[in-house]
């Protein structure tokens, strides 16, 4: 039987709800994603085009994580979630594969959008963790329960 790991990152609070979910389906440990500088309401605006989140796209900053703790050693399969920003995965995501060695490990997407599907979220992550195995989950907006995700995670 393999560990399994939620890690999530969650600007609003709707990825991490679905985190949660995610964790109970797979008998998972959870851990958060967090940026070192926190985003504000105002930083998340994509809106606003002078607004941070913005800002880092257009640079494709490097975004910097608040703690490197998630002993991804310790697991074979990880199930990812995020929300998707701009047809893809937030930069910290790409961030997170970076600090982390993946060799051998399972990578299993998931996400939260308000109108976005995966697109080529899976194929374009690939690069920052070459050595690991990613797959394209499920979309998270509809789901209500822990059950509703008991079969996709048992698959993993």
């Amino acid at each position: 039987m393999s560990k399994k790991l939620v890690a999530f990152f969650s600007a609003e609070g709707t990825t991490a709800k679905k985190a949660e979910l995610l964790k109970e389906a797979a008998g998972a440990d959870i851990y958060e994603i967090k940026p070192e500088n926190p985003y504000s309401e105002a930083d998340i605006n994509w809106r606003n085009p002078l607004s941070r989140c913005n800002k880092e796209w257009i640079k494709k900053a490097k975004i910097s994580l608040s703690d490197r703790n998630a002993k991804i050693e310790d697991y074979d399969v990880i199930f990812l979630a995020f929300p998707i920003w701009y047809y893809q995965a937030p930069l910290i995501i790409r961030s997170f594969l970076e600090a982390y060695d993946f060799s051998g490990k399972r990578i299993v997407l998931f996400a939260t959008s308000g109108g976005s599907s995966f697109g080529k979220t899976a194929e374009n992550l690939k690069k920052f963790a070459p050595n690991a195995e990613i797959i394209e989950g499920a979309m998270l907006n509809s789901i209500t329960s822990a059950q509703e995700l008991t079969d996709i995670v048992n698959k993993y």
